[in-house]
């Protein structure tokens, strides 16, 4: 019997790290395949590429990395101080029988931070924040994870007025000579964000309800069970006494009060530090700063040098003399009032800064909830340990990013489709450069870099078409965004799932038809806006 048993126990799922593994050698193969069959742009992969690549991978990401391990060292100051159980559990007790209401609204928030400046990375630590919370209120951490990444993903689909999306898109556009009116790209961003956002919604709250009512129909396989359980999941000695004592009200000390407070405070401070607030015309957080025009004059010998400089070296260059140039710069005299704590005003921050801002947060609401210093130093270095697995998915998932870039296959990709696709109608063009953009998303994930490399192609040939440019940027904007909700290449992605104790396999299977409805609809809307809008002038 019990042989019988073992014989019908199913496999465990691949780990993140397994699948980007795989994705990272597979990738290197086609390379090398390619290469080998003479196609002109590519280069196949060396092994030393293919061992490497982590490491640059973790070299590109040492932002991020470095911001999720402080992240991970203030959650635990203030999970020591007791105060986010405390606030969860009064935030569940208000809610009772409402707890449904936390869903729409959260995702609203979140996805109002995707469509005005590409809300991602940022998202990480609300993954673990949300996975308890809906734990707490009967559901289970895919609904906190859900919320999470639907709610920005859908708003950065959407991207209205994006910077690293629309903004880098439209300066690329205006690089070749090819005007954009951004009135329309904002109208079509709003449509497809909207319509994105409440497909996500009634989706997410739909599963929410089934978990409610029977846990049996979570998706979370058993490990994923126990694994949140154990995270998240009441005790029994705590589940008794919540039974005992389930009208009375959780009760905090004015300390915990204090440090929750703060806590919040951390987390908007981040979100607005984080918004490109001069790009959208807001300039009160650089107020008072002043710069002033600086000359330089270069010698020969000292071009030379920044020329071999911006090629790490690759480069010997000899410039013979006499030969004088001048460079001119913005310096700053008087830095913005709100620098005053990173040297960086609110809205030009990154992650440099915020890993900042957390490390001294932590430090302030361990004075305010009372932690010792022994207590302090453990709790830290216990919260930042817990994240290294979610730091090294970020390295892996970067590496993949890595290597495309140096075997040249994303822009051999990208070249060959959109000379396949030159001459279309446009009922064809559309959707076609739709797929293409969600086949390009998993080699670029990065909206930047996309926009960057992709829009003087498509854009230009978009114009060549007589198409509308605009319709084009929108297609880039939702192709991408739709393949940031679900790539592997993700580290947003990978290390927010691993937060939440979920595995990338039962993530897919959650969202399967989520995703195919969305890239249908997004399809749709942007396939009758490029017969609708006129094309470029």
């Amino acid at each position: 019997m019990a042989a019988a048993e073992k014989g019908k126990k199913k496999r465990a799922p691949l780990s993140s790290f397994t699948i980007l593994l795989i994705i990272l050698v597979v990738l290197a193969i086609v390379t090398v395949i390619m290469s080998a069959s003479g196609v002109e742009g590519v280069q196949g992969a060396t092994l030393s590429q293919v061992l490497t690549a982590p490491v640059f991978g973790f070299q590109d990401a040492i932002g991020v990395c470095l911001f999720v391990m402080i992240l991970g060292g203030f959650l635990g100051i203030v999970t020591e101080t007791g105060a986010l159980d405390a606030g969860i559990a009064a935030l569940v007790h208000k809610l009772k029988g409402n707890e449904l209401v936390l869903i729409p609204i959260l995702m609203a928030i979140f996805s109002i931070g995707g469509t005005t400046y590409g809300m991602c990375e940022e998202t990480v630590p609300f993954y673990l924040l949300l996975a308890a919370t809906m734990v707490a209120a009967g559901f289970d951490s895919l609904t906190g994870a859900a919320v999470v990444l639907l709610g920005a993903g859908v708003g950065v689909m959407g991207s209205t007025v994006n910077p690293f999306a629309v903004g880098v898109a439209v300066d690329a556009l205006n690089g070749i000579g090819v005007s954009v009116n951004q009135g329309i790209i904002i109208a079509l961003g709003v449509i497809i964000w909207l319509v994105s956002l409440a497909i996500a919604i009634v989706f997410v709250m739909r599963y929410a309800k089934k978990v409610k009512a029977d846990k049996g129909s979570t998706f979370l396989s058993l490990q994923e069970q126990q694994a949140m359980m154990d995270e998240w999941g009441l005790k029994e000695s705590e589940t008794e006494a919540a039974d005992d004592d389930a009208a009375a009200t959780p009760k905090m000390s004015g300390r915990q009060k204090w440090s929750l407070i703060v806590f919040a405070l951390t987390f908007v401070i981040m979100i607005v530090s984080f918004i490109p607030w001069a790009d959208l015309g807001v300039t009160i957080f650089d107020a008072g700063a002043t710069t002033q025009e600086v000359t330089t004059t270069m010698t020969g010998d000292e071009i030379a040098t920044f020329i071999d400089d911006a090629n790490d070296g690759a480069t010997t260059t000899t410039i013979a003399e006499p030969v004088e140039a001048t460079s001119v710069s913005e310096e700053e005299v008087t830095p913005a009032w709100s620098s005053f704590l990173t040297g960086v005003p609110l809205g030009s921050w990154y992650f440099d800064e915020a890993s900042t801002w957390f490390l001294l947060m932590a430090l302030i609401i361990g004075v305010i909830g009372g932690v010792s210093e022994s207590r302090f130093v453990k709790a830290f270095i216990n919260g930042a340990a817990d994240m290294m697995s979610v730091v090294l998915i970020i390295a892996l998932a970067r590496s993949i990013t890595v290597l495309m870039a140096s075997t040249g296959l994303d822009m051999w990709i990208l070249n060959n489709a959109a000379n396949a696709l030159a001459g279309m109608s446009a009922i064809i063009f559309a959707p076609l450069s739709f797929l293409l953009y969600i086949v390009l998303s998993f080699l670029i994930p990065s909206s930047s870099g996309m926009a960057t490399v992709s829009m003087p192609i498509m854009g230009g040939l978009a114009s060549q078409l007589n198409f509308s440019v605009e319709t084009m940027v929108m297609i880039y904007s939702a192709g991408n965004g739709l393949v940031n909700l679900f790539t592997p290449t993700s580290g947003a992605i990978m290390g927010g799932l691993a937060l939440a104790k979920i595995e990338y396999s039962t993530w897919l299977k959650f969202g399967a038809k989520l995703f195919v409805v969305l890239g249908i609809v997004c399809m749709v809307i942007l396939t009758a806006a490029m017969l609708i809008l006129p094309g470029a002038a």
